[in-house]
């Protein structure tokens, strides 16, 4: 007999919980703000709203169904079930930080603050979870599958992100590494540059497309489920002993982009989450490609 669907609902703390956190009561963090040009009130505002979404969702899931909630900083250490449906609570990026834990579970994006969020990920309003997640539990549900990208280091560290990864110096160092990339038999090239960026048609529309357009580039950048990734070096540095003639680039299925530290420390972390990072020393080699597992985004 299998076992029947676990919702697991995925939120993350609240601002108006953090200042409570923070300065112990409903005054305290009223006045920090006020001291700052702000209002309690519209942090509170969202951060009601902000939970009748998480308990209209959790009031939606089937009775038979398993359950089961998690925090956004809780995301590591919780271990999700191969009969798990992934409701996320929250923004956009919130399903980002989900992502990187998943191994193809259907995830359905709920948005907890219509108008806020600009719903790329979190496509649906709280009112529909009633009739999404017995539609996300059948065999046959519409997803959208986007392509994620992982970097893998030579001794075996993995990691998984959903917009992009940066390999880069932990502070405002420089990185000094050799960049070099697969099925070409040019030889790889020293860089000096603050740090390299390889994302998706899902990260294009952030940082990733910031550095598109200040350079001008003409790379046709990917779409979300395109099983390519674009890449950017960021401000190479010409040297005598330091080139800048691969800066930009596009990866295919089967293409890596392999990074070869030169300096004390490099740092590799995925969707601007830098407590979650690989550290990489000197002549540390690390691959960065299009990777297997991709999001199932619920339609």
């Amino acid at each position: 007999m299998s076992l029947a669907p676990r919702a697991v609902l995925v939120h993350r703390t609240t601002e108006y919980e953090e200042l409570l956190a923070r300065h112990g009561t409903h005054g305290q963090a009223a006045f920090f703000l006020a001291a700052r040009g702000r209002s309690v009130e519209e942090v509170r505002a969202r951060h009601e709203r902000a939970h009748r979404a998480l308990a209209e969702v959790a009031g939606a899931v089937p009775q038979a169904w398993r359950r089961a909630r998690v925090e956004r900083a809780d995301l590591d250490r919780f271990l999700f079930g191969p009969e798990d449906v992934v409701v996320v609570v929250g923004q956009d990026g919130l399903v980002a930080n989900a992502a990187k834990y998943l191994t193809g579970q259907p995830v359905v994006g709920i948005d907890a603050d219509p108008g806020r969020n600009p719903g790329v990920l979190v496509r649906h309003p709280a009112a529909r979870a009633r009739r999404l997640l017995p539609y996300a539990a059948e065999e046959g549900a519409a997803v959208d599958e986007l392509t994620m990208v992982e970097a893998v280091t030579d001794d075996a560290q993995r990691l998984l992100a959903l917009n992009e990864i940066y390999v880069g110096p932990p502070g405002h160092q420089t990185a000094r590494y050799t960049l070099g990339l697969d099925g070409t038999d040019a030889p790889a090239e020293a860089q000096a540059s603050s740090g390299v960026l390889v994302g998706t048609g899902t990260g294009a529309t952030g940082w990733l497309r910031s550095l598109w357009e200040q350079r001008s580039s003409a790379l046709a950048l990917p779409a979300p489920s395109d099983p390519r990734l674009a890449w950017f070096v960021r401000e190479a540095w010409p040297s005598p002993t330091t080139g800048t003639t691969r800066v930009e680039g596009v990866l295919g299925p089967g293409r890596g982009l392999r990074l070869t530290v030169e300096s004390d420390r490099l740092v590799v972390f995925g969707d601007g989450v830098e407590s979650d990072a690989l550290h990489l020393t000197w002549g540390q080699t690390v691959r960065l490609s299009v990777a297997v597992p991709r999001l199932r985004l619920v339609c």
